[in-house]
């Protein structure tokens, strides 16, 4: 998410900061951790915001990669950030400066990142920080690289499940539309001129295609305001909000987000755990991967964990844990790998998610292409029932 933040320097200027972090919270911690005194924070909603954040992009996989490699050749951290400010474009470069220069001035790698506001996530400064406690910034990042890559192959597999799909209902749309906007009003012109009694059915087609061909323009541009409506109220985080709790409503599709979720959750949890963090730590850092709907739950067990309770009884009694899951963590407890358990517990939860997917995609699109095929179908069929009939009765 990204905030905008009305603050107080330390002069008693008032300062507009945006920063990027998951959660309102984190947004505020940041900007007092900047030495500012916050009045207030709202998203950043702005075209310059926007603007702001397509300018800000940064190619953080690659850079983690290259980083890596730098290292495992020998160089030290500042000597690969020189190495890369030099070999990157222009934004990276002036990004790569930047975190040089606080770096020259005496401040840790991980306060340099922090700050550069919108370009390094908050989980990234956190393995960062992590690692500068074990000295092991190879091995967290090597960690880091991983764990976006995991993300990455179960994002793109929902991806390429929906695009089929996706193709099948725009396909289907454009067709119906031609035939609703152009090839209606034309047969409704040409029975209008032969006379006749048509078909209830048909009739009622008819008028519904003299009236869309009628008011073409305006029945588009309609569309078109609905379709932008649609689209800058998903940008709205509370009617975001609003949707993901209706969807979580719907009783199997809400257990296929809460797994998808825990999924995230674990894979994150197993790596501030494995770079060394401590696990009230990585509970609070990992709160805002989760989505709002499960965020209490997660506080209510951090509670419980800050008071001593096991990290897997915990988990359980909120409902962020299934009955597997809680074997291996409490396996994890006992030998003291609860990181690495952590990581295992996200891979069966891919696993669970990747079946669904494939059994969702397999009975999802027969049925889609039936509905289609069924709406095509009788439009076509009720153009050419009043034909149909004057055949018969010229027999």
């Amino acid at each position: 998410m990204h905030y905008r933040v009305k603050a107080l320097a330390a002069r008693g200027a008032v300062e507009i900061v945006h920063l990027e972090a998951p959660t309102r919270a984190q947004a505020d911690l940041m900007a007092r951790e900047r030495g500012l005194s916050v009045i207030s924070i709202g998203f950043d909603v702005s075209m310059a915001g926007w603007a702001r954040r397509k300018r800000k992009r940064f190619a953080l996989l690659v850079f983690s990669q290259q980083l890596i490699a730098l290292l495992d050749a020998g160089l030290g951290t500042v000597e690969a950030l020189e190495v890369l400010a030099v070999e990157n474009g222009s934004a990276g470069a002036d990004v790569l400066n930047a975190v040089l220069e606080t770096v020259y001035s005496g401040h840790s790698l991980s306060h340099a990142l922090q700050q550069q506001p919108g370009v390094f996530p908050t989980l990234f400064i956190a393995t960062i920080r992590a690692s500068e406690r074990t000295g092991d910034l190879k091995e967290a990042l090597g960690r880091y690289v991983e764990y976006h890559g995991q993300i990455d192959r179960l994002r793109r597999k929902i991806v390429s499940a929906s695009i089929y799909p996706a193709l099948l209902a725009v396909t289907g749309g454009l067709v119906t539309a031609f035939l609703m906007f152009y090839v209606v009003p034309r047969f409704s012109q040409i029975y209008e001129d032969i006379g006749g009694e048509l078909p209830f059915l048909s009739r009622a087609l008819m008028h519904w295609g003299q009236l869309l061909g009628e008011h073409a323009f305006a029945v588009m541009a309609g569309i078109g305001a609905l379709a932008a409506a649609a689209a800058f109220a998903a940008s709205q985080p509370a009617w975001r909000r609003w949707v993901w709790e209706r969807l979580w409503a719907i009783p199997r599709l809400g257990e296929v987000l809460r797994i998808y979720q825990l999924a995230r959750f674990y894979r994150t949890l197993g790596m501030l755990l494995r770079s060394g963090m401590p696990l009230l730590t990585a509970l609070g850092m990992a709160e805002g991967l989760l989505d709002p709907a499960l965020r209490p739950s997660l506080q209510a067990a951090r509670r419980a964990v800050s008071e001593g309770q096991p990290a897997s009884d915990a988990l359980l009694q909120q409902r962020l844990t299934t009955p597997m899951a809680l074997s291996m963590l409490r396996v994890g407890e006992r030998t003291g790998e609860l990181g690495s358990m952590m990581d295992r517990v996200a891979v069966l939860y891919d696993d669970d998610l990747s079946r669904w997917v494939d059994m969702a995609t397999r009975l999802f699109e027969p049925l889609l292409m039936a509905a289609i095929g069924i709406l095509i179908g009788v439009i076509v069929v009720l153009l050419y029932l009043p034909i149909f009939e004057l055949a018969n009765s010229l027999k």
